[in-house]
């Protein structure tokens, strides 16, 4: 899924970043239970675009997809 964002947003992310990513919206998918296809969808927008505003903490980028499911 996260890599599927990547390449909508035309953005170059190393493999290193891409994990770092991954590893957030896996821990977010899990901990919220993410299951529908729209959900997951949003959640790896949100933290691809996260990572694009400069949030680079493995701690801080969970944070910031979980509010989008605390604010829903």
């Amino acid at each position: 899924m996260i890599r599927s964002k990547i390449a909508e947003v035309q953005t170059t992310m190393s493999d290193e970043e891409v994990a770092l990513c991954q590893r957030a919206y896996d821990h977010v998918r899990l901990a919220r239970h993410v299951t529908t296809d729209g959900d997951r969808d949003e959640l790896a927008r949100r933290i691809v675009q996260s990572f694009q505003h400069g949030v680079r903490d493995e701690d801080a980028l969970p944070r910031r997809g979980v509010f989008f499911f605390w604010a829903a």
